[in-house]
C-alpha cells in the first residue's frame, strides 16, 4: 500500500488498477479446493537483480486448532491489554477469567467441529496468493508463506524462528512483509499484532543493520475493491435465495468485532474504518437493501461499543421485521465468532432460521484471493514500509511500546515518517 497518502486516495489510485487487473485475473480463476501450506524450501538469494525472495507473513488473532488448544489460547488473549484492557490488575484478573471461561469456550468449539478453522483458511489463503504472486510479480519471487497469530498456534515466535531457519536474516537478509487479516485497522488487533512482531524482531535480531531482515507492513485495506466485490458478491448470493416479492425489503445487518468504549474513546480508528467498509459494499450493491452496523462479542461489564448483534436481531423481530442477513464485516474467514456466536446464538436462538441467514465466509473465495495478491503486489512495487496513517498514534495513546514498534517499521524506509 502506498505512503504518503489518507485512505481516501489510496482507495481512489488503487481503484483503477486494482479493479482491471482483478477483473481480469477473477475471469480465469477456477474453483479452489482446502489444502494447507506446503513446506517453505530454505531462502537462497542468489538472483541477479531480483527483489526475491518474499516471505509473505499473514497476521490475525488466530484460534487454538483443538480442545486441548482453548486454555493456552485464552491465557494469552486475556493477559493482551491492548485487546481487553484490565488495567493495573491486567495480570491477576486475566488468569482468572480465562480459567472460568475455558470450560465454556471448550464446549462451544466443540459444537463447531472441535477446534477453530481460522489455521486452516489463513494458510490456504496465504498459499494461494503467492501461487498468483510468483506469477504476476516475478521480479519479487518466490513469495513464501507465513502465518503469525497473537494467541494459538502458529505464535509469532514461532514464526519468526522459522523465519531465521528458512534463511532469512541471520546476515542473509531478506524481505517479509507484515500482511494484516484485520481490514480495518485498530490498535487491539492489527496494533497488537505489530507489537508483538517487534517484540521478537528486536529479542531474536536485534538492531537493525546488514543481514537482518528488512520489514514492510500492509497494516489496513477497507475499501479495496477486491474486498468490497467479495463481500457484496456472497450478499448478492444469500439474497437471492429470498422470494423474489420480500428480496428489496430485508434488512442487510454488518457486524463486526465490538470494542471497549475506552479503546474507542481513546481515538483508535477502528469503527471508522470498519463503517468505511460497509459504506463502500453498500455503494457497490447499489443501495438496494437497508442496512445496519452492529456489532458483536464483547467480553465483561465494562461498557463496549454498541448496539449488540444479537439484540438487535430480537428486536428487529419484535418489530415484525423478520428478512435479515448477517455479514461479518470485519473477518476474512470462519471461526468461532462465525460458526457458533452467528450461527448458533444469533441466528439458532431468533426462533427464525428460515428467514434470518449469514452469509457465506470469504474462506476460499477466488475473488478474495485475488484480492489478496492485487494488494500485496500493489504494495511489493510501491517500494514503502507502511502507510502514512500507521504512523499516527491515538490522541489518547500512553503506550510506549506502540511509540516504539511505529518508529521501526516506519523506519525501515529510508525517508522518514510521521510518529506523534
Amino acid at each position: 500500500m502506498a505512503t504518503r497518502h489518507s485512505v481516501a486516495q489510496l482507495s481512489r489510485r488503487a481503484a483503477g488498477t486494482a479493479s482491471s487487473s482483478l477483473s481480469l485475473r477473477l475471469s480465469n480463476s477456477a474453483l479452489q479446493t482446502r489444502s494447507f501450506a506446503t513446506p517453505v524450501p530454505p531462502v537462497t538469494q542468489n538472483s541477479t537483480g531480483s527483489k526475491g525472495p518474499t516471505a509473505m507473513v499473514f497476521l490475525n488473532m488466530g484460534g487454538p486448532s483443538t480442545l486441548d488448544e482453548v486454555g493456552d489460547f485464552l491465557s494469552r488473549l486475556f493477559a493482551d491489554g491492548d485487546l481487553i484492557p484490565l488495567g493495573r490488575l491486567q495480570n491477576y484478573i486475566g488468569p482468572l477469567i480465562s480459567h472460568r471461561r475455558t470450560p465454556k469456550i471448550q464446549k462451544q468449539y466443540a459444537e463447531i467441529g472441535g477446534g477453530s478453522p481460522i489455521r486452516k483458511w489463513s494458510e490456504y489463503q496465504n498459499e494461494e496468493m503467492c501461487k498468483i504472486l510468483d506469477r504476476i510479480s516475478p521480479h519479487t519471487a518466490p513469495h513464501k508463506p507465513y502465518v503469525a497469530f497473537r494467541y494459538a498456534d502458529p505464535l509469532t515466535e514461532e514464526m519468526y524462528n522459522k523465519l531465521l531457519a528458512d534463511g532469512f536474516g541471520n546476515g542473509k537478509g531478506g524481505r517479509a512483509v507484515a500482511f494484516t487479516q484485520y481490514p480495518q485497522y485498530s490498535c487491539s488487533t492489527t496494533g497488537s499484532s505489530l507489537n508483538e512482531l517487534w517484540k521478537w524482531r528486536q529479542r531474536l535480531e536485534g538492531k537493525s543493520g546488514p543481514g537482518t531482515i528488512q520489514w514492510s507492513v500492509i497494516d489496513r485495506w477497507p475499501v479495496h475493491p477486491g474486498l468490497v466485490e467479495a463481500f457484496a458478491h456472497n450478499i448478492e448470493k444469500t439474497l437471492a435465495s429470498y422470494p423474489e416479492d420480500r428480496r428489496s425489503q430485508v434488512v442487510l445487518l454488518f457486524s463486526a468485532h465490538s470494542l471497549p468504549m475506552t479503546v474507542v474513546n481513546r481515538g483508535d480508528p477502528y469503527p471508522a474504518e470498519v463503517a468505511a467498509t460497509v459504506y463502500a459494499v453498500m455503494q457497490r450493491l447499489k443501495f438496494s437493501n437497508p442496512y445496519r452496523l452492529c456489532w458483536q462479542s464483547q467480553v465483561g461489564p465494562q461498557p463496549w461499543l454498541g448496539p449488540q448483534t444479537q439484540s438487535s436481531v430480537e428486536e428487529y423481530i419484535a418489530k415484525g421485521q423478520k428478512d435479515l442477513i448477517l455479514i461479518p464485516i470485519a473477518f476474512t474467514s470462519d471461526h468461532i465468532e462465525t460458526l457458533f456466536e452467528l450461527d448458533k446464538e444469533v441466528i439458532g436462538e431468533s426462533g427464525h432460521e428460515d428467514t434470518v441467514k449469514r452469509i457465506e465466509s470469504l474462506n476460499g473465495s477466488p475473488i478474495f484471493i485475488d484480492a489478496l495478491a492485487d494488494l500485496a503486489k500493489t504494495h511489493l512495487d510501491s517500494g514503502v514500509s507502511c502507510s502514512y496513517q500507521m504512523g499516527l498514534r491515538c490522541p489518547g495513546c500512553k503506550s510506549e511500546r506502540c511509540t516504539e514498534s511505529k518508529k521501526f517499521f516506519a523506519a525501515q524506509e529510508n525517508t522518514s515518517s510521521v510518529s506523534l
